[in-house]
């Protein structure tokens, strides 16, 4: 059967997709041919042949997201997707299937050091727990260009292998030169060490992967030989926040739908989303190299978001890519503020239309891949498409308001009179069903855990149905605040502005002067409509306020959202409520216990504890270069003697990096620092050292105690 399956599923899913497009293109027909009489002169003009036009492209992307979801629920309803990679193979013969040497990749750049490395050490030692860690290696893969950063992260590596015996098992390296982003980090542990390792598990510094799930991976991959990528369906956890945890509910009640249909529907010809999954090596260093981009402006130099082309090559080699839902144990965090989903956001953006070069004039691509890029453009498209149909919308009630009627619009070639026509019964039709595809699938998720029996990780029904919402009110909020701002990005990109990548703000909430001067641009369109609107005639005020009024509210929402005293408030009252909260997995549980131990306070920075700490020095000795002597005396010898005798406060990150990268000048300011006298910058960093030390000391004797 399994064998059936794995050759057959090509005709399933074109029979699948065949019926996905007759259910949505069917649909749209109908809704744009109400459109059309809706309209007073049904199409005969030209902003009524715009709104025709992005009615019907965005009618598409709403449809295709609400049969997604139905299909999802059926699929659910019925045990699951049999052609399915999991659903193959029984569970002893997953279970005996052998395990193949694979690399777990921690790509980072700039993340909170000690917070990353017990994410990492959780897994690790969940996979330790399965008794197979002898088939894994670790690799932290570091692009952070801060010498404080990096300095701390190699102490931390070597701080976690001491702690877990793992030497040989946990590697740390940093590029000297950043290019391409993850992308290119990830090709430079290929070329160095990829033809060691059959496998690849590549994580983000948010991931957790549970180590039951990995080894699956690895059994599934050994099992199925023409998959490339297998890539899991990863779950929000870790919300504080309100706005992290509307996102964390939103992602862990609706996904399982969603994910369940897109997986049924993409099946062998998936994306791969850049983390969370198992690729294999060998084809993917063969076939998924990323060269530049020789277009211009946008679509010129690195291809920032990789993983959806990385995907498409491996599919055009002959390799499948499949997502399966039901691979549990995989877990991501939500950026903790809208600001910084929309920071994300910015980024994501420009990589996602970059796709639009690769979609047309890359050859050799499956027609399910192609697709895949136009809904990751569509992703951020659709929001200036939007911003354009109620432009179109407010320039066609100004002309039936101010404008007298015009029986011959332009374009309209009849020998009679056009009569403007009103149909409010058709309007109100139309509205509800657009309505209904938002918003049904968050019922059909209702129904889908009561047919599942999963509403008590939730709460219970009622505090289930409350949480639904929330959300739901949250959602309509924050929409026409998302809206306007990609369609900023989606200007920005096509002008090829540049954007800095910078990592990610896991704490902060913003402050009320962030809130009103970052959403002050939305605050002044959301009210200069509606009092254009006000005046213009009272019943397109009434409808512009769904949109207006969240615009206008935009900052306190921000803030409010922000606040993670309202997110854990409505935790202790069971709302927003996910099942890895109410009972969570070993991994997670893991994690949080480490995290929830701070490490002992440092009163020296990274760089300090570089020179200072024997230890610590000779850590990085062992890592730096070697360079001659007239090199030293060329470049930076004076650089070293200004920080001995005032420290790196006159130095840019550049000349203190180029220090921390030299042993002879570590060897030379360790031991003359020690020597400085009390009143000079080294001198009182020995004395915050040896108070330090005896601190620590009087704690360890009042454990003992």
């Amino acid at each position: 059967m399994g064998k059936a399956r794995q050759s057959g599923w090509r005709g399933v899913a074109i029979f699948r997709r065949s019926l996905m497009i007759f259910l949505v293109f069917g649909q749209t027909a109908i809704a744009t041919y109400y459109l059309l009489w809706i309209l007073p002169y049904h199409g005969g003009t030209i902003v009524e042949k715009a709104l025709i036009v992005l009615f019907a492209v965005l009618y598409i992307w709403i449809a295709i997201g609400f049969w997604i979801a139905v299909w999802g629920f059926f699929i659910r309803s019925f045990g699951g997707d049999s052609y399915s990679l999991v659903k193959r193979h029984s569970k002893a013969e997953l279970e005996s299937a052998p395990l193949a040497t694979t690399a777990i990749l921690l790509p980072i750049y700039h993340e909170p050091v000690d917070w990353t490395f017990k994410g990492l050490k959780a897994v690790y030692e969940d996979l330790a727990g399965q008794g197979k860690l002898d088939h894994f290696e670790f690799y932290i893969l570091s692009d952070s260009r801060s010498p404080d950063v990096w300095l701390e992260e190699r102490a931390a590596w070597y701080d976690l292998v001491t702690e877990l015996g793992a030497e040989g098992r946990i590697f740390y390296r940093r590029r000297a030169v950043n290019l391409n982003f993850k992308s290119g980090n990830v090709a430079d542990f290929l070329r160095r060490w990829g033809r060691r390792h059959k496998y690849m598990v590549v994580l983000d510094a948010d991931s957790l992967l549970s180590g039951q799930t990995v080894c699956q991976m690895v059994q599934l991959m050994e099992l199925e030989p023409q998959v490339g990528i297998l890539q899991t369906n990863p779950n929000i956890i870790n919300g504080k926040s309100l706005f992290a945890r509307i996102q964390q509910f939103a992602n862990r009640f609706y996904s399982p739908l969603f994910a369940t249909g897109l997986a049924a529907v993409q099946m062998g010809d998936a994306a791969f989303w850049g983390h969370n999954a198992i690729l294999r090596v060998e084809p993917f260093m063969k076939h998924c190299g990323l060269r530049k981009l020789p277009g211009r402006g946008l679509f010129s130099g690195a291809i920032m978001s990789h993983d959806f082309v990385e995907a498409a090559y491996m599919g055009r080699a002959g390799y499948e890519v499949w997502l399966e839902p039901q691979l549990g144990g995989s877990f991501e965090e939500s950026p903790p503020t809208l600001g910084d989903e929309l920071a994300r956001d910015n980024r994501w953006a420009k990589g996602n239309l970059q796709h639009l070069w690769v979609m047309l004039r890359e050859p050799g691509l499956r027609f399910a891949h192609r697709m895949a890029f136009l809904n990751g453009v569509m992703a951020y498209l659709a929001s200036p498409l939007w911003l354009l149909f109620l432009i179109a919308v407010t320039i066609s009630a100004a002309q039936m308001t101010l404008a007298p009627i015009d029986y011959f619009p332009e374009g309209y070639q009849g020998l009679f009179p056009l009569w403007p026509e009103w149909r409010p019964e058709w309007a109100l039709g139309l509205a509800l069903s657009t309505l209904m595809l938002l918003f049904f699938p968050k019922f059909l998720a209702i129904f889908d855990s009561v047919v599942q029996r999963t509403s008590a990780g939730f709460g219970g029904y009622i505090k289930l149905l409350k949480s639904v919402l929330l959300e739901s009110l949250v959602s309509v909020l924050l929409a026409p605040v998302r809206m306007l701002a990609h369609s900023r990005f989606v200007i920005a990109a096509l002008f090829n502005v540049s954007l800095k990548w910078a990592g990610q703000n896991r704490t902060e909430e913003i402050t009320w002067r962030e809130g009103f001067w970052n959403q002050l641009p939305a605050m002044l369109v959301g009210s200069g409509w509606a009092l254009f609107a006000w005046q213009l005639d009272t019943l397109f005020f009434f409808w512009s306020l769904p949109v207006a009024v969240p615009l206008i509210l935009s900052a306190p929402t921000s803030v409010l959202l922000s606040r993670q005293a309202l997110g854990i408030g409505l935790l202790e009252r069971r709302l927003l409520m996910i099942p890895e909260e109410f009972q969570p997995p070993p991994v997670l549980e893991r994690a949080l216990e480490y995290r929830l131990l701070s490490r002992p306070s440092q009163t020296l920075t990274p760089f300090q504890q570089a020179i200072l700490i024997p230890h610590v020095n000779r850590l990085h000795q062992a890592f730096a270069r070697v360079h001659t002597a007239a090199a030293r005396q060329q470049h930076w010898a004076s650089d070293v003697e200004s920080c001995l005798q005032h420290g790196p406060v006159y130095l840019s990150n550049a000349k203190v990096a180029r220090i921390a990268r030299d042993r002879w000048a570590l060897d030379y300011l360790h031991r003359e620092a020690w020597k400085a006298s009390v009143g000079t910058y080294w001198g009182q960093c020995v004395h915050r050292r040896i108070l330090e030390k005896v601190d620590g000391s009087a704690r360890d004797a009042d454990v003992y105690k």
